[in-house]
């Protein structure tokens, strides 16, 4: 009986030599090895990818609620939901984001507004900080309204990249919404509101934001939060507005 066995795994052994060499002659075994490489890369990935983000999240809970006495909102203040962004009027991520930004308001029927921070990029500056504390008068001098006027003025001149909109342009835009180009220039070149402007970066620094534009969806009742960084689709912005509705 004994002899019996240790015969079968002799055959055992044998044909699996006769195979393992068919599979390396024909290339089979060099591809499923290949695979099984790719499989176990992939999975390290996506592992490393779900710390980074899991850390994005547990810091972006820390977000400062929104207060209509201080942020700049678009649509309806009260909403259940809110997109704050941190931003910069030099990012070419975020100037495209910036329409995608407004549908996903105009279509959510007031149950998301979307709120602007700034974060202008060292790489982007000086014109990334001018361009925002131009913003900050146009909101000083003409309200809400102003504020997002002449932010959508700036995203249209800017080439981008920190090349900026040259600084004997911003007055002239703020003209172009109405405002008083003697009181705009005044506030511009006082630097005033370069306090503001860097407390926002300050702020989205201690939450975790990088780069721009960094978002953070926020359940305003609830307080729970989504962090969806980058220039997103609207479909992304819309399923996560539901899974905070829900």
């Amino acid at each position: 009986m004994a002899a019996e066995h240790a015969v079968d795994r002799d055959l055992v052994q044998r044909i699996r030599d006769e195979v393992i060499k068919e599979l390396r002659e024909s290339g089979a075994l060099a591809r499923e090895v290949d695979a099984g490489i790719g499989r176990a890369i992939a999975r390290q990935r996506a592992e490393a990818q779900r710390r980074p983000q899991q850390e994005e999240q547990a810091e972006a809970k820390n977000v400062r609620p929104v207060d209509p006495a201080r942020d700049h909102i678009y649509g309806n203040p009260t909403a259940k939901v809110s997109l704050i962004e941190y931003s910069d009027f030099e990012c070419p991520f975020c100037k495209r984001f910036h329409q995608t930004a407004k549908q996903l308001v105009d279509e959510s029927g007031g149950q998301v507004n979307w709120v602007y921070r700034h974060f202008p990029l060292g790489f982007h500056n000086p014109a990334a900080q001018r361009e925002a504390e131009a913003t900050e008068c146009a909101a000083e001098l003409g309200g809400n309204d102003a504020f997002w006027k002449y932010s959508d003025l700036v995203f249209e001149a800017t080439p981008s990249n920190g090349k900026g909109v040259p600084p004997e342009q911003l007055t002239p835009l703020a003209t172009k919404i109405g405002l008083n180009s003697k009181q705009f220039k005044s506030c511009l070149d006082s630097g005033r509101h370069s306090a503001r402007v860097q407390e926002d970066f300050v702020e989205g620094t201690d939450i975790g934001i990088t780069g721009t534009p960094g978002n953070i969806l926020r359940n305003n009742e609830t307080g729970k939060v989504l962090s969806r960084a980058g220039a997103r689709p609207i479909e992304h912005l819309k399923a996560a507005v539901a899974e905070l509705l829900r």
